[in-house]
């Protein structure tokens, strides 16, 4: 038997053949126990089809999985809340449930749970399978909604296709992004929102917190509902409205899907359903995730692999969502979470720390994903860099698209905080931004929304501070504030332009959207003073926010302006650290950084291929909030070196800038 191709590319991966051979051999056999009667691991994930309340042609059947009931009874507006034996379930084997009801029985928009009892208790539950979950605005409680409006949605896209690479994320949370105190709505995130992601470049949007969740600000990490689109945002239909214009726009649509834990909430979620703690989850000391404060699935159970499997289907056939970033990948893959572990050798990928059911689970819904559709979307948040989360499952890797490159933003907050301008090293920043496996495609990064939140802060944050308060003025001369303008456009050009799969921005940064993200909560008297965007920043021409907002339009339109850009080969030019110079170039691009706080250079010689460089994209530009200090009308011209295919560029560097070159002929 020949070696898998991730071991035969790696020979540092020979030590651990016989794990990695294991963990991909036992997915081939689950999948194989799993479609035993079944054509296809897509055909095993119709869960969503079979389980919950459905119309089916003149009558309703309602099923539910809860095998330590002993009796269920649906409960709601149609019954006053009362425990009524012409709504109970009848059990009819491996601990399913069901009923058909007239088709009388249940309306539109009626309110239900269902009450669920066992041997020694019961309590109301809200059905697993739901797919639409309101809030009472009064008492705060949630309810399954019957949801059949008398005009479904049909989709104007068929068949969309994501965009050619690289991909463009513009990741966003409808709630918090309207300017507006309160929660935003899909439609005003289509009319507003939307447009302005289409004008900036982006070719993509990754939603969070999509599926229900019981406390808004938890931002939709804690679920209840895992089939349920969370209904502060609006219907079914206005999210899928949401999708298809985005589509119609180019723009594909992938969702935070949380899968690697749940709420503990019990009449909202799964965490008692049935009466046990184990129906879903595990037991003793593996049940709960202590730094979550969340229940960890239990990966090794069929009923739980299809509840799961069925759940990526279900989003990507009813919502025409594009694919997935899942989350929280690490905690899954190992069983202390990865929390404590350097992850400083392969040694600590291939121990007894690994939950392999986990693993056999992501790299099973991978297959499932690109079988629904082959040119769906997924992205690993994944901090540990396991070798082959983002490598071919016939290479012997788990199959995931891209992996999240996570240690970048780590590194600028660490190098903000930490390290004096004077001593960056560019080949230290360089070896950042490019550390990765050449086989596997990243999504980089320079701060998501994880470092907006309450608790941290943004890059421009960290950079300005207090001073954003008042000298944000394009005609403020604050010395703090043109360092901060020019390191944010600097670490977002190297971030973005060194990919070698996808970039992304969370949704605001890249105007260097003020202060930090605050939901509603006890703490703050509930206020959603900081759970929204001041878009109004971005479009005042007075203000630098615009000026930083156009330098993103700008840098993405460059990126757009080669095609496959994350595929052009990557090459080191220059870098010198005592001058904090670095020089790399893609194709026919040249990317000069001079990250010097006190050094501008005249005449600073770089070895290039002969020709004319005429400039591309310049950080320094008035256009972006810069000083202008360069004509960049000039045409730049190399003259003659004695090295062999190679000439002299000669350029003027201000500090702290960076200037783009396209070579011409």
């Amino acid at each position: 038997m020949s070696k898998l191709k991730i071991i035969s590319d790696d020979a540092w991966l020979e030590p651990y053949q016989k794990a990695i051979e294991g963990r991909h051999n036992f997915a081939i056999e689950k999948e194989k126990e799993l479609t035993s009667d079944k054509n296809s691991i897509s055909d095993f994930a119709n869960g969503y089809l079979y389980y919950g309340l459905h119309k089916v042609d003149n009558q309703w059947i309602f099923r539910e999985w809860a095998p330590n009931a002993t009796a269920i009874y649906l409960i709601g507006d149609f019954n006053h809340w009362q425990k009524d034996e012409a709504y109970s379930l009848s059990p009819v084997g491996n601990g399913v449930w069901e009923k058909c009801f007239e088709e009388k029985m249940f309306n539109h928009r009626d309110l239900y749970k269902l009450l669920v009892e066992w041997n020694g208790g019961a309590g109301e539950r809200i059905p697993a399978w739901a797919r639409r979950v309101v809030q009472d605005d009064n008492t705060k409680i949630f309810s399954a909604q019957v949801w059949l409006p008398e005009q479904s949605f049909s989709f104007k896209i068929k068949n969309f296709k994501p965009a050619a690479t690289p991909l463009l994320i513009y990741e966003c949370h409808i709630g918090m992004a309207t300017n507006e105190e309160k929660v935003g709505t899909c439609n005003e995130f289509r009319q507003n929102v939307l447009p302005k992601i289409k004008s900036l470049g982006y070719n993509c949007i990754q939603i969070m917190a999509i599926q229900e969740h019981p406390y808004y600000g938890s931002f939709g990490y804690h679920v209840s509902s895992f089939f349920a689109a969370s209904s502060r945002f609006g219907t079914p239909e206005e999210l899928k409205q949401l999708i298809d214009e985005a589509h119609s726009l180019g723009i594909a649509v992938i969702m935070d899907i949380v899968h690697s834990h749940a709420v503990k909430n019990e009449v909202e979620g799964l965490g008692m359903f049935d009466g046990t703690p184990y129906q879903y989850f595990h037991t003793g000391k593996r049940r709960e995730h202590q730094a979550w404060n969340s229940l960890c699935f239990n990966y090794a159970k069929n009923e739980v692999l299809h509840f799961l499997l069925s759940n990526c289907k279900f989003w990507l056939d009813e919502y025409r969502f594009d694919g997935f970033r899942f989350d929280g990948v690490t905690s899954m893959i190992y069983l202390n979470h990865g929390l404590e572990i350097n992850f400083g050798s392969y040694d600590d990928y291939y121990n007894a720390n690994q939950d392999g059911d986990a693993i056999c689970y992501l790299t099973l819904a991978n297959r499932l994903i690109h079988q629904v559709n082959p040119h769906a979307i997924t992205i690993a948040e994944e901090v540990s860099g396991l070798p082959e989360l983002a490598t071919k499952f016939e290479d012997g890797g788990m199959a995931f698209d891209y992996r999240m490159a996570m240690g970048i933003p780590d590194f600028w907050i660490k190098y903000i905080k930490e390290v004096a301008d004077e001593c960056w090293q560019v080949g230290h920043i360089y070896w950042e931004v490019t550390n990765r496996r050449s086989s596997e495609k990243t999504v980089s990064y320079a701060e998501s929304h994880d470092q907006a939140l309450v608790g941290d802060k943004t890059i421009i944050f960290r950079l300005i501070d207090a001073d954003m308060y008042w000298h944000m003025h394009k005609d403020d001369q604050n010395l703090t504030v043109a360092r901060g303008v020019a390191l944010h456009k600097m670490i977002r050009l190297i971030t973005a332009t060194t990919i070698n799969g996808g970039y992304l921005n969370f949704m605001g940064n890249e105007f260097g959207h003020p202060e930090w993200i605050d939901f509603p909560r006890d703490g703050n008297h509930w206020s959603y003073k900081y759970a929204k965007r001041q878009w109004q920043l971005s479009d005042n021409q007075e203000l630098l926010y615009s000026h930083l907002n156009s330098f993103d339009r700008a840098m993405i339109g460059l990126i757009n302006s080669q095609k496959k850009f994350n595929e052009l080969s990557l090459e080191k030019v220059w870098d010198n650290e005592s001058d904090q110079v670095l020089v790399y170039q893609r194709k026919n691009l040249l990317f000069v950084f001079n990250f010097n706080p006190n050094s501008s250079f005249v005449d600073y010689g770089i070895l290039v291929k002969k020709g004319s460089y005429k400039v591309a994209l310049n950080t320094d530009a008035q256009e972006f909030g810069g000083f202008g200090l360069s004509d960049d009308n000039i045409i730049h011209f190399t003259q003659k070196s004695h090295i062999k295919n190679k000439e002299w560029l000669k350029l003027y560097i201000p500090s702290r800038s960076a200037v783009v070159l396209r070579w011409e002929n």
